[in-house]
């Protein structure tokens, strides 16, 4: 299969002064901001093989560095059956990208005086009070004891609530039971009604005792609903969303916006690539599907995997980061909220994973095992985005697919390496 399009990294010095993806972020040529063209052609390489390999249908990859973008390569077919191209503006399902960009929105909040990362969330949403801790003895039925303290906002931010997702084999069937909404499928209800359900089940653990990837961050949207007095839809498209210039980041695209959105697509071994089926999938008491975007009533706001966005969207996000909470003339968080964010806040809680407040934190908990900087925060989605921002290099590394399960495709973390290894100062 022959590329799609020509990277913009190939058009040379014109894109220079015609083109600008958001108010700042002009394009430029590699070299111009220490890159090698000839070098990132390799990641165009690598999503072609994955392409004719048919591994994945398509994949839109863009590294900025020094606030200017170096490369931008659509490739592929964003939805093959209809044989439609994937554009540098299609629209993907961004999961749980959507959760860095909740933790900011509830560090805007902290800094205009609202609460302090330390108050107990049940201060705000009363229905956390009184949490309980469900236990599970080697026999007999299990049983509940109170938690040994209250869950807090920095918990939400760092994932040691207790909450989980409903995968977990001990609660997961209990969440499922209850109706919490986990944002990957059409939900009859508001991010209120699911947090009210949630709020009821037992806690996996005290607060604050591990690290658990969870539905952690859907709360901290209802948070910033009854901080803010709005809904987190429009928390998000008046504080964050309007003033980057993020024109295409929303929960429900609209009619005329949605023929961007990329088909999902599945990977098995036996299987092949398949496109992603009408009904969910369902493993075990999870079940996820691709439709949420555009069925259902279309109430639910998930703070924690609702978004859909485009590339260059993300990168106005992502470079708002990296300038320590500014872009252009717009401040949204302060640099010192910025540092604190990306910290790691687990310490001895989690021997292997950094995390911050909303973010991964690359190489503070060992050495790194692949090209990039300590320090560099990162995250990633359900369907096969990630993100990566490096303070070190100035440098920011996204990929957005539309594929899960992925079969062990690496071809993110290869986007990954290749931007690197094209870095030329």
């Amino acid at each position: 299969m022959k590329p799609i399009i020509a990277p913009l990294v190939a058009l040379g010095a014109l894109l220079v002064s015609t083109i600008s993806l958001a108010q700042e972020l002009p394009v430029t040529r590699p070299e111009a901001v220490g890159m090698s063209s000839a070098r990132l052609q390799r990641i165009a390489s690598a999503v072609q093989q994955s392409i004719d390999e048919h591994r994945i249908t398509g994949a839109v990859t863009m590294i900025v560095r020094h606030g200017q973008v170096a490369w931008l390569d659509a490739r592929g077919l964003a939805d093959r059956e209809a044989g439609k191209p994937m554009q540098p503006d299609s629209l993907f399902r961004i999961c749980s990208m959507t959760k860095p960009i909740t933790s900011v929105a509830v560090m805007m909040l902290y800094e205009e005086g609202k609460f302090l990362l330390a108050d107990p969330v049940a201060q705000y949403l009363p229905e956390f009070r009184n949490a309980k801790v469900l236990v599970k003895p080697a026999t007999g039925p299990s049983y509940t004891i109170p938690a040994s303290r209250d869950i807090t906002i920095l918990d939400l931010l760092r994932h040691t609530s207790g909450l989980t997702y409903p995968w977990n084999e001990t609660v997961g069937p209990a969440y499922a039971a209850a109706g919490a909404a986990d944002g990957l499928n059409p939900y009859d209800g508001t991010i209120a009604d699911s947090v009210k359900r949630l709020a009821g089940l037992p806690l996996l653990f005290n607060p604050g005792e591990r690290f658990e990837y969870s539905l952690s961050v859907d709360v901290l949207g209802r948070l910033v609903e009854v901080v803010s007095g709005m809904s987190l839809d429009e928390f998000f498209r008046t504080r964050i969303f309007g003033p980057l210039g993020m024109k295409d980041t929303c929960f429900y695209p609209s009619a005329e916006v949605l023929p961007r959105l990329a088909a999902a697509y599945i990977y098995r071994e036996g299987e092949g690539l398949v496109r992603f089926p009408d009904q969910p999938i369902v493993e075990g008491s999870f079940s996820y599907s691709a439709d949420y975007p555009y069925r259902g009533p279309k109430k639910l706001f998930s703070g924690g995997a609702g978004l859909c966005s485009t590339a260059a969207d993300y990168a106005c996000f992502c470079q708002m980061m990296l300038n320590g909470g500014r872009l252009g003339s717009v401040r949204l968080l302060s640099r010192k909220s910025v540092e604190l964010m990306t910290t790691d806040h687990l310490g001895r809680i989690s021997p292997d994973q950094g995390f911050g407040l909303g973010f991964g934190i690359d190489g503070v908990k060992g050495p790194l095992t692949e090209l990039g900087s300590p320090g560099a925060f990162n995250w990633g989605g359900f369907f096969y985005t990630a993100f990566s921002i490096d303070p070190k290099e100035e440098l920011i590394v996204i990929f957005m697919g539309q594929l899960h399960p992925t079969g062990g495709l690496s071809l993110d973390r290869e986007v990954h390496a290749l931007a690197y290894q094209a870095i030329a100062d």
